[in-house]
């Protein structure tokens, strides 16, 4: 499996890599067929609320999923973003 997190224009701190990475791998126990993993972090106006953006792109052996959250943080957009990605899943997978 392959994940790779993107910050653009700042640094991200190796306690959101490692709970970016833990929320990747709990998608990958609802769909093994995962193969790579795509994680954009952005700020969109860094004096503003709501600036922090995470998408989320997973790369499946039969699909695509992608999600985008934007909230007052990093945690909270990643953890929306792959709630979004795993009912993606689970549709997908009921087809």
């Amino acid at each position: 499996m392959n994940i790779q997190i993107q910050a653009i224009h700042f640094s991200p701190d190796i306690q959101l890599k490692s709970f970016i990475n833990k929320m990747i791998n709990k998608l990958m126990l609802v769909d093994a067929n995962i193969t790579s993993a795509e994680v954009f972090l952005k700020l969109s106006k860094p004096a503003s609320f709501d600036n922090k953006i995470v998408e989320m792109k997973l790369h499946s052996t039969s699909f695509r999923y992608f999600a985008k959250k934007q909230t007052n943080s990093f945690e909270e957009s990643a953890d929306l973003a792959a709630q979004a990605l795993r009912k993606q899943i689970i549709k997908q997978k009921k087809k």
